[in-house]
């Protein structure tokens, strides 16, 4: 009997649907359902440079072949792409209207140009003339020149020019918003102090049209807002006489070349200035033509200004020191003794600032070897680092240049770090480094202490602040040996990995051995099924895509094991008719991204628990280093499986995944509301250690 799947592609929008809920859902502040239409649209414009534009180059090969790894036909996916997308559009657009009357109850307004008052307008004059005119760089388009080059993210104005005596010819021309310079929105003069008048930069350009292009004598402008999303992947050449920071900046540059993968554009737009557009950007009915409304790049929105009345979160929400760390013992002396894990971002982050800050200062610390994927743009962790090296510490640190859209952030690490002392690895050919893992070694009385941390999220303390992970400071010697061993890969990058990974007892490591590891679990769990005992799993992850564990999820679920998933977004597995025992899986969408990856099997009572970097897909377990790491102490193997617990019961935040991507609300107990993100921090809270 064939199995089924649910394409990749196809989930992911379900997912972006679980966000817009939230910027729909009246009972979110305000503030966050402006933020959750930001995050919806950034997630979509990603979506179409990457995803999007990996379908399009697979069109190109045979589509048979083609729907075996995408479980189905990629030009009938993209098919379903583009309805999906018009349909979420439309809810998007529902939904901002109706901020915007809740906006307008709080007194806060969006002011376009045409509605502006006499004091506005002349702030909006002066304003323009001493901070924006200097960025701004007119552009007139011709037939028979080919169209300049349209950037990438960037909003773009698109202008339909004309004299009013002559109506008859138009002269078209294009602005880029100059939002990096200037930011996006500008807080306008009021004669009512509680009103919050904010104006859009493209708003403050348009109105100031005349001025611009006084020189050419139009007095007739019409001009509306486009962007263009474009082909984000670049392939990396096998030069081997060129370094990978050289390959990285070359695809920077090359995706300047991208072929356009959407175009979305005020549907007021003059006529036939779109027609010129879609004409010079060579797109064809085949390709996403997006007709939207006014505002376009809402991503923006994710920084809307702060003008609303103080919305106080309660003060239990407030991240908290964790309880073993609260006398301010050090951190060194508490993790030398026992494991600790720390839960974000219910937990403060400082911890870990912490301690890589005293391993900084400690005479008897030799050396520090940590990975980097993502890192905050004024990185404490990288200031602890190299703090390290200039107290005579030998600091490695394993940077990964081909983090998607961080590669140019990274490459300026790189350049930082180095010039610093610090040894940096850039990794081994065709594998990125996604593990998060850190080992500190040092000498007392002759002998080596070891200890470290293995984290499911990236060592970011801005992103620590939103992001839900977990991270074990441990210095367990098994789990301090396996991570030397992936340290040994990183520096030897012309070594075959899996020769070395393969030793590891403690750590389940990728390329390949996790996904075997993994299996083993799930067969044990199996076999107990049969023999008609307990068999029960608890899976949580990002993603799940990889066809061969959704086979394996599909034998656990035809044997009767009780399979429990919380996966935030992509879900290509699809309950059968013939499962013992359907696969119970929930997605939890919230003010907090659900980031950790947590793995429980009951295996006879003995209850295996890991945390871990990778998601179950392809990508991560063949093509990616990662790192699983188990969770020993049985206190901390009990806290996360009531963790784990908190999330299954919500019954506010949780949606069921199904077949059809309904994405219907886990049915509500009226007497019992238990919204999980709340709870676990309610929880963590009143731990006693």
């Amino acid at each position: 009997m064939a199995q089924e799947f649910n394409p990749r592609d196809i989930t992911w929008l379900g997912f972006n649907a679980r966000v817009l809920q939230e910027a729909m859902d009246k009972n979110v502040p305000i503030h966050l359902r402006i933020r959750f239409l930001g995050i919806f649209s950034n997630n979509l414009d990603e979506f179409f440079r990457v995803r999007v534009a990996g379908l399009k180059r697979a069109m190109d090969f045979k589509q048979k072949v083609l729907a075996e790894s995408f479980y189905d036909a990629p030009s009938k996916i993209l098919q379903k792409i583009n309805k999906l997308v018009i349909h979420q559009q439309e809810d998007f657009d529902k939904t901002w209207k109706d901020v915007q009357r809740e906006m307008a109850k709080e007194k806060v307004f969006i002011k376009d140009h045409k509605h502006l008052t006499e004091e506005q307008k002349e702030f909006v004059v002066k304003y323009f003339d001493e901070e924006v005119e200097s960025n701004v760089i007119p552009i007139l388009l011709h037939d028979n020149k080919p169209l300049p080059y349209i950037r990438e993210k960037s909003l773009f104005i698109g202008i339909a020019m004309r004299r009013k005596e002559w109506q008859y010819e138009s002269q078209y021309a294009f602005i880029e918003v100059p939002v990096t310079a200037n930011g996006r929105f500008v807080l306008l003069p009021t004669e009512d102090k509680e009103q919050k008048d904010v104006m859009l930069l493209e708003d403050v350009i348009i109105y100031n049209l005349p001025h611009i292009f006084s020189y050419f004598g139009y007095d007739d402008f019409t001009a509306h807002c486009f962007k263009v999303t474009k082909d984000a992947e670049f392939d990396l050449d096998n030069d081997i006489k060129t370094t990978l920071a050289d390959k990285i900046e070359k695809g920077i540059k090359s995706r300047r070349k991208g072929k356009p993968t959407r175009f979305v554009f005020d549907k007021e737009m003059d006529k036939a200035l779109l027609e010129f557009l879609i004409k010079k950007l060579n797109l064809t009915k085949k390709d996403s033509i997006i007709p939207g409304q006014k505002i376009h790049n809402f991503r923006h929105f994710m920084d809307f200004p702060d003008v609303f009345k103080a919305y106080q979160k309660p003060i239990e929400r407030t991240s908290f020191i964790h309880p073993e760390f609260a006398n301010k013992q050090r951190v060194t002396d508490v993790i030398i003794k026992k494991d600790i894990l720390l839960t974000f971002p219910y937990h403060s982050y400082n911890s870990v600032i912490d301690l890589l800050r005293e391993s900084a200062m400690d005479p008897d610390v030799k050396s520090i070897q940590i990975t980097a994927y993502r890192l905050a743009s004024s990185s404490k962790i990288v200031n602890a680092l190299i703090n390290a090296v200039r107290n005579g510490k030998e600091v490695t640190v394993m940077l990964e240049l081909r983090a998607r859209f961080d590669e140019e952030n990274n490459l300026q690490w790189k350049e930082r770090l180095e010039v610093e002392g610090v040894k940096v690895l850039l990794g081994i050919p065709n594998k990125k480094v996604h593990a998060k893992l850190c080992v500190i070694k040092k000498r007392v009385n002759n002998r080596t202490i070891q200890y470290g941390f293995v984290s499911t999220g990236n060592f970011n303390e801005k992103t620590a602040k939103i992001y839900g992970d977990h991270l074990l400071m441990t210095s367990n010697r098994a789990i301090m040996a396996d991570i030397n061993k992936v340290f040994t890969v990183l520096n030897k990058p012309k070594v075959d990995p899996t020769t070395i990974l393969k030793t590891c007892k403690s750590l389940m490591v990728c390329p390949q051995f996790m996904r075997e590891r993994i299996i083993a679990h799930i067969d044990k769990e199996i076999e107990e099924a049969k023999a008609g005992r307990k068999a029960e799993m608890i899976i949580k992850v990002n993603s799940l895509s990889d066809k061969i564990l959704i086979l394996k999820l599909y034998e656990a679920a035809n044997a009767g094991v009780d399979t429990k998933m919380i996966v935030r977004g992509i879900y290509c597995a699809v309950n059968q008719k013939s499962f013992k025992k359907k696969i119970h899986a929930i997605s939890i969408v919230d003010e907090y991204l659900e980031h950790a990856r947590v793995m429980y099997f009951y295996n006879k009572g003995a209850e295996n628990m890991y945390i871990s970097s990778a998601d179950w897909m392809t990508r991560n377990l063949d093509y990616r280093i990662e790192a699983a790491v188990p969770i020993l102490q049985k206190n901390l193997k009990k806290e996360l499986k009531e963790l784990l617990e908190i999330q299954l019961q919500d019954n506010i935040k949780a949606r069921i995944l199904d077949k059809n991507m309904r994405n219907e609300y886990i049915e509500s107990d009226k007497n019992k509301k238990i919204r999980s993100q709340i709870e676990i921090y309610n929880y963590l809270k009143n731990q006693k250690y």
